[in-house]
């Protein structure tokens, strides 16, 4: 059995104005930086295996938990949400003709105009997963997180999600003979002594 802990990077600037970034690479804002500095990888995960998004927010993400440098893998970037990219999902919501819908209804097959579906965004990070052959953390974005954890938790994207993606946890899902188990509770970072 391989323990996955999956982690979201830190706050950027569009984080914070409420809109979509997708593949944008976009950095950590300041006030990520400082508080990510101030926060570490309990144990054991400080000698796992350290995976990130090749996008720069996970990565400075990753430097400044594990005070090391990452290994980065293309199937962790963001989904992608084409022509909504940059774009504020609030906005989006309003406008009755953007075929915007919340997460609870999107299921497997929603896909942004000239974005990317749930079930292809798994379908990249499948193999993947299934190549783990050590504990790994992978620090990378809500999306990729809701699909992994959709997945582990049997969740098709129609009703309200069996989970609630927090910054500054490690998301913890178990991989045996190709089937996915989530943890019950997500495990916090450790505050550093000041």
């Amino acid at each position: 059995m391989i323990r996955l802990a999956l982690l979201r990077h830190g706050h950027t600037a569009w984080n914070r104005d409420g809109r979509i970034q997708g593949r944008s690479d976009i950095a950590l804002d300041p006030d990520a930086r400082r508080d990510l500095a101030a926060l570490s990888l309990p144990a054991p995960w400080q000698a796992a295996a350290l995976w990130s998004s090749p996008l720069l927010r996970a990565t400075e993400t990753a430097q400044l938990v594990a005070g090391r440098a990452p290994r980065t893998d293309a199937a962790l970037i963001e989904m992608n949400w084409g022509a909504w990219e940059g774009l504020r999902g609030v906005d989006l919501r309003a406008d009755a003709t953007s075929g915007f819908r919340d997460i609870e209804s999107w299921g497997w097959d929603f896909r942004p105009p000239g974005g990317e579906s749930p079930a292809e965004v798994w379908h990249r990070l499948q193999p993947w997963v299934q190549s783990l052959d050590h504990d790994s953390v992978a620090v990378c974005h809500i999306g990729v997180m809701r699909m992994i954890l959709a997945r582990a938790h049997g969740w098709d994207f129609a009703g309200p999600a069996p989970f609630q993606i927090k910054r500054n946890r490690l998301f913890v899902v178990e991989i045996a003979n190709g089937q996915l188990s989530p943890w019950r509770d997500p495990v916090r970072l450790v505050q550093e002594a000041e």
